[in-house]
């Protein structure tokens, strides 16, 4: 096995040590280990050897898990292709000895490459702070004395100690483990690696043969990085560190999809024609390309992006080639800045900026909204998702257990009270009713009717019966974890298993805490033996003493078993009854089974509790078989456990309901349990009365019926499962899989190293911050910091939002580009006595609309808060991105409109109130005769500074009016003003617009040498005029879009009213038939 891991990721044993290990850690005996390691078990490695170590072998971590890197930030912001045009226009601007223009576009430059560093870099460094690392500190043993250090800095070698609850920090070769009975074995939870929920018992003295083949959750004389410590205490030497531990090869394997060069495609034979490497040379190349250009790697919006910028560069070097082709291609200056700043007006040189700063703003939020954005540019990708599938225990549920329902056969079934602490064991009243659970179930009261008729007691008044005796024994000694209350805070507290500490709280109720009897001077109680949890078997067992006196010779041994119903029952021959012991007999089973599917239909977690008598004397426990211990014993009853959903769960559920997404639980849990949970969370309606058959079958399945089906007969039904139960990792690959055939957009929650192939395959990964392995978090696009569904919500909303934030400035400077672009091209009509066209606009006018007027707005945009209606809307799709027909439309109205009021500007000046003289040499200075010129283009410079700013507004809703942005607000005269209020740097940024225009036109020198206009006084007239047919026209726009989508609209837009109704609704006529005639079905999914 372990040369077979070697194989599968052959980069792990780059680097060979000085001290390799002659054999496999599990295949060595521990002293050989530490022979060969050169260290003392007993002392550990001396401080200076630990640090020669660490310069020979590096630090204990996973490549990638942190740090920031300036220089690679830089290099992206450099070379991308909108700086990449400007750069080429600085070129041109110097080439000419242009120097104003060259300097102007050079500060553009330096602007953008300086914002955007300092933008990118900050997100960088908020994301890094906040990646967590799985054992951020160890116990290690370093020239005999106990310290405390940091994970990263430990070597091969290092002794390390643990105790319950510890992180594991570097893969380990036991050398003493224990949990006390029977000895050399600790409990060690490996779910995040093997994927086994159990955790796995570690005997140290195990030593296996070279010829064995031991995968790698079979070597219990091993401990794993990232695994947890549930149970006793142990000692080990660190054989491995950083990448070279069994979850640094996984995260290895994972990254290996990342290369720089393609691979050769060779033959059978392993070789490889020439033409196959000239085919592997040229798509390196070309991927290479693409990652410089962008347009292969990123977010589809990312990429559409790139491509934009790539046609807008072919767009602006046509615009120019019409501009010297105008001007018979002479070689003068004039003529050659009018082509480039023709070209540049179709670059929206500040869209990388803004865009930047959008997604760094965003990544921030998310953060206060307990989610991390590991990548700054996937954040868009949210907005799309259609179908979330997560988890259930701690992301849908609280992931704290409480019993609700014990069934003791011989007495009923005791009920517990709500209660507000779940570690309190007085906090709560019991109830008991003789009859079983499937019969109390059957008599459906109201909470009402239950509080009235229940008669409830403190749990100790019921003492004194011995069915209730011998269950809490079971209970209470079956059982490691630990309740206590502080002594003077009065606070209770407790440590273990989640499921034994919700048991041993409920054995607390009634006094019957295990340290009542097992601690003190005069115990009644003392642990022989214990038989952990175990996969195989799925139960635990212990024996115990019980002393009367005298204490010596008065004595009664017992076996206790707790465990899976079917498990426990397998090993029972008997049941406790009311009058003694019977037979456990199919009936008396299958009565049994019935009850835990009542249970379990209540959305508990079920076990099984059994004793026997021991009468054996056994002296070394150790060797003692299990199986002789787990037999003929005596069934007593059930007890029942819930992990209550989060309160924020239903109302979460519901959201995505109304947002036109779908939410599947994929959980570990009995179909009953989860099913019942689903219910409550509704993730699926409460009645199924009006559901057809087939949609009834599909809605809930188990990973096994699940995985039994083709992908055809995967794809044939009729909606996939909204909850999967007992789910595998490849059961959650498979879900991803079949998603997308029905094209849908996948978010897909993982905490275990096994989740990480499921979370690379959806589109939007999910990690958990607090109960996620580092490999998870590496594959995972987003991390929950508190592992909440309703964090997922958030994340969507927050995608939605700067999605819709991202169109709205797209569109902004896009309209902006095209006004201008038309604008100099039918300018190019306007020639002055040599056959010159005259500039309606000068290039640094251009330059400062590009960056300022239209920059700041645009980013202030990217600011603004999420629209009342964005969570009401169906997911957008990534295919078509922000360029939607909507935008598109929208975009060549407002840029023609504003190009067409420009040019009005320019002409009512020259034309309509002027001589129609267009000077001599006014491209290049000022003169009398180009008195006209400058002062027309200080005209329409205002307009179209004026029209950029005000465009800002309108487009904080792409459909409402700017005058009423509510639906139905309380003051409709005056809303207006709050709505531009309502994001400060956008009002600031218009504010700081229009105040800047004065001094760019009345400052001399900066007016007429550098902007190339004049002075105006009647000409205000005309930009107000202007300006109000801009508002006209744009609100006309919106009256007739508005008219539009109230009657052609996607009903998909409107929210669902209930869950119980409509939200469900469109299943109620599907069935199998339909799938045959309708595509639509896909739409179930």
């Amino acid at each position: 096995m372990q040369n077979g891991v070697e194989d599968l990721h052959p980069r792990s044993r780059e680097g060979s040590m000085p001290l390799e290990l002659s054999n496999p850690p599990h295949l060595l005996p521990a002293h050989e280990v530490a022979q060969q390691l050169q260290t003392d078990p007993d002392n550990g490695l001396s401080d200076e050897e630990a640090k020669s170590r660490l310069t020979q072998f590096g630090l204990n971590e996973l490549l990638g898990g942190g740090g920031v890197n300036p220089g690679q930030i830089l290099m992206r912001q450099v070379f991308n292709a909108m700086v990449l045009v400007l750069i080429m226009a600085m070129a041109v601007t110097f080439a000419i000895k242009s120097w104003i223009e060259a300097g102007v576009v050079t500060t553009v430059v330096v602007i953008n490459i300086i914002v955007g560093f300092f933008q990118e870099y900050s997100a960088e460094k908020t994301m890094d702070s906040l990646r967590s690392l799985s054992s951020p500190t160890a116990t290690v043993i370093r020239s005999g004395h106990v310290k405390v250090a940091r994970s990263a800095d430990l070597v091969p070698g290092d002794v390390i100690e643990l105790k319950t609850g510890d992180t594991i920090p570097a893969d380990l070769r036991l050398f003493e483990a224990m949990n006390k009975y029977p000895p050399s074995i600790s409990i060690v939870d490996e779910a995040l690696l093997t994927g086994e929920s159990l955790p796995v018992a570690k005997v140290a003295g195990t030593n296996f043969k070279g010829s064995e083949e031991v995968g790698v959750g079979d070597r219990v004389n091993l401990a794993y990085s990232s695994s947890t410590v549930t149970r006793g205490r142990a000692k080990g030497i660190v054989t491995s560190t950083g990448m070279k531990t069994e979850i640094g090869k996984i995260a290895e394997s994972l990254r290996g999809g990342d290369r720089k060069v393609r691979k050769v495609r060779r033959d059978e034979d392993g070789h490889a024609h020439f033409l196959r490497y000239l085919q592997a040379g040229a798509l390196t190349i070309s991927d290479h390309i693409g990652k410089f250009l962008g347009v292969s790697v990123g977010t589809p919006l990312q990429k559409k992006l790139s491509w934009l910028a790539i046609f807008l560069f072919l767009i602006a070097v046509v615009f120019a080639i019409i501009c010297l082709a105008a001007n018979k291609f002479q070689n003068r200056q004039d003529v050659i800045l009018y082509a480039v700043g023709t070209g540049l007006s179709m670059i929206p040189a500040s869209l990388v900026v803004v865009l930047t700063i959008t997604m760094a703003v965003g990544t921030k939020i998310m953060v206060h909204r307990n989610v991390v954005v590991r990548k700054l540019d996937s954040l868009e990708a949210l907005g799309a998702v259609t179908n979330v599938c997560s988890d259930k225990t701690g992301t849908l549920t609280q992931g704290t257990m409480v019993v609700k329902k014990a069934w003791v056969i011989a007495e009923g079934t005791y009920s517990v009270q709500e209660s507000k602490n779940s570690l309190d064991p007085t906090s709560a009243l019991i109830s008991l009713s003789v009859e079983p659970p499937r019969v109390t179930a059957a008599s459906p009261r109201t909470a009402a009717q239950i509080k009235g008729e229940t008669e409830w007691k403190a749990a100790t008044e019921f003492l004194g019966k011995d069915g209730l005796t011998k269950y809490l024994n079971v209970a209470s000694f079956a059982n490691l974890a630990i309740v206590n209350q502080n002594k003077e805070t009065g606070e209770w507290s407790g440590r273990g298993d989640p499921t034994e500490l919700a048991i041993q709280v409920f054995t607390s109720r009634f006094d019957w805490n295990r340290r009542k009897f097992t601690h003190g001077d005069n115990i009644t109680w003392e642990q022989k033996a214990e038989f952990p949890f175990d996969s195989e078997v799925k139960r635990m067992a212990v024996v115990f003493r019980q002393f009367s006196l005298p204490r010596e010779t008065d004595y009664q041994d017992w076996a206790f078993m707790k465990g899976a119903v079917e498990r426990v029952m397998d090993a029972c021959t008997t049941v406790q009854l009311a009058g003694g012991q019977q037979p456990l007999t199919d009936e008396i089973k299958e009565d049994v089974m019935k009850n835990m599917e009542t249970l379990a239909s209540q959305g508990l977690r079920v076990l099984a509790l059994a004793y026997r008598p021991w009468s054996t004397t056994i002296e070394d426990w150790s060797e003692y078989p299990r199986a002789e211990v787990e037999r003929e014993m005596c069934l007593l009853g059930l007890i029942g456990l819930y992990d209550p959903p989060r309160v924020e769960t239903a109302g979460a559920v519901k959201a995505c309901h109304k947002a036109g997404i779908n939410v599947h639980m994929l959980t570990g849990d009995h179909p009953q349990t989860a099913k019942a949970i689903a219910m409550q969370v509704g993730i699926i309606p409460k009645s199924s009365l009006a559901l057809s058959p087939d949609v009834i079958s599909a809605m809930v399945m188990t990973a096994a019926q699940f995985d039994r089906l083709t992908d055809k007969e995967v794809d044939d039904l009729p909606v996939l499962p909204l909850v999967l139960a007992r789910c595998a990792p490849h059961t959650k690959v498979r879900m991803v899989e079949a998603l997308h055939r029905r094209k849908k957009f996948v978010a897909m929650t993982g905490d275990g190293v096994n989740d990480s192939p499921a979370l690379k395959r959806a589109d939007v990964g999910i990690g958990m911050g607090l109960a996620g392995s580092d490999v998870a978090k590496d594959a995972s696009d987003i991390i929950l910091t508190d592992d909440n569904f309703a964090s997922i919500l958030n994340s969507i909303e927050e995608g939605r939002r700067m999605f819709d934030n991202i169109k709205k400035f797209v569109l902004h400077l896009l309209a902006e580009n095209i006004a201008q672009a038309c604008t100099l091209l039918i300018g190019l009509a306007f020639k002055d006595h040599s056959g010159l066209s005259v500039f309606p606009l000068a290039p640094v006018e251009i330059l400062w609309i590009i960056m300022i007027t239209s920059g700041f707005p645009a980013m202030g945009l990217g600011m603004e808060v999420a629209s009342d209606d964005i969570m009401t809307r169906p997911p957008h799709n990534l295919k078509v991105g922000i360029f939607t027909a909507e935008v598109l439309i929208d975009m060549t109205v407002y840029g023609f409109w504003m190009a067409a009021l420009c040019l009005s500007s320019f002409s009512i000046v020259v034309w309509g109130f002027g001589d129609g003289n267009l000077g001599s040499d006014c491209n290049n200075r000022y003169s009398e005769s180009c008195e006209l010129v400058f002062r027309a283009r200080t005209t329409t410079f205002v307009s179209l500074t004026w029209f950029a700013l005000f465009l800002a507004w309108e487009m904080v809703h792409m459909r409402r009016s700017f005058f009423r942005m509510e639906p139905k607000p309380k003051h409709p005269a005056t809303t207006w003003m709050k709505h531009a209020w309502r994001n400060p740097f956008l009002f600031w940024s218009i504010f700081a617009g229009f105040v800047t225009v004065f001094p760019i036109i009345y400052i001399p020198v900066v007016n007429d040498k550098v902007f190339k206009h004049a002075p105006i006084s009647w000409e205000w007239g005309i930009v107000f005029i202007e300006g109000a047919l801009f508002f006209g026209g744009v609100e006309a726009w919106k009256w007739l879009k508005r008219i539009y989508y109230r009657r052609w609209a996607d009903k998909a837009l409107n929210p669902e009213l209930e869950l119980s109704g409509k939200t469900f609704s469109r299943y109620t006529s599907i069935a199998v038939s339909d799938v045959e005639k309708q595509d639509g079905v896909t739409e179930l999914s």
